[in-house]
């Protein structure tokens, strides 16, 4: 074996102000794009992450059948824990990026260097996605006072129309809390990872894009409802390659909204 020392990627540490680019319709295309180029260039990296992704959607349909109250909390678990799941696909793509191969081992330890700021913005999602399943628990309880309904009482009152309201207030209160957990994680995580920023600045900067470029990440959200949703009607093993993708795909929406370093301090270093 070769003792040549694995060349490492060094987060920024740039102190220049943040400076957020404007995105258009056509970027989450092209971002999906790059991250398909990206999946193919590391296929095995992919598999085994998207094989992590499928094995939390086979959880999340055991307890949609047999405790159908606690889906939505579920749910939100999924989408807190997915995103730091694929920050090891966000060193995949940054390590492309920088002109260096992609190894498995070091998707899995990019997190070391970063322990603080991911710890508080993980507290961050977790305030969150406790109120989201508490806010959840509270709407069914209000709509069946007689007991939570079984898997099929759930069908039945999504598609009752006597039930329209329980349906528009359950979709209202999930769409709040879908949309400030998006906001929070959708670039902090990789910036984090980047810059190597600290999880207030990360998670603001988030929330600027978003609410600066609202209809292209309006956009950006509906693809990833749709491609997940899409995934999970066809038996959940469709997410062994989605789950990869939309991971790539979110590294290069990071980059086109946060404006890029200098590329002399994308160099790599030797370790």
């Amino acid at each position: 074996m070769s003792d040549t020392p694995v060349p490492e990627v060094p987060p920024t540490r740039d102190a220049a102000p943040i400076v957020l680019q404007r995105l258009t319709l056509a970027d989450p295309f092209r971002w999906l794009a790059q991250g398909i180029q990206d999946l193919r260039a590391a296929p095995g990296i992919a598999v085994f992450y998207g094989l992590c992704f499928w094995f939390m959607a086979m959880v999340l349909g055991w307890v949609f059948r047999t405790r159908p109250e606690y889906t939505m909390s579920l749910a939100s678990g999924c989408l807190l824990v997915g995103p730091f799941l694929a920050m090891g696909l966000y060193e995949t793509s940054r390590r492309r990026e920088a002109g260096i191969p992609p190894q498995l081992s070091e998707s899995l330890t990019c997190w070391d260097s970063h322990m603080g700021s991911m710890g508080m913005l993980v507290l961050v999602l977790i305030v969150l996605e406790l109120l989201w399943g508490r806010a959840s628990l509270v709407v069914f309880a209000v709509f069946f006072n007689t007991g939570m309904p079984s898997t099929t009482g759930v069908l039945q009152a999504v598609f009752n129309r006597e039930n329209w309201s329980f349906v528009a207030v359950y979709s209202a209160v999930g769409g709040v809390f879908a949309a400030l957990v998006f906001s929070t994680s959708v670039v902090s995580i990789p910036m984090i990872l980047d810059r190597d920023t600290d999880a207030l600045t990360a998670g603001i900067t988030s929330i600027r894009v978003v609410l600066e470029n609202p209809l292209t990440m309006l956009l950006w959200g509906a693809l990833i409802t749709l491609l997940v949703g899409a995934s999970l009607w066809a038996g959940s093993v469709a997410l062994v390659l989605v789950g990869p993708l939309l991971g790539h795909a979110s590294w290069h929406a990071y980059r086109a909204a946060v404006q890029r370093v200098p590329a002399a301090a994308m160099q790599p270093e030797l370790a």
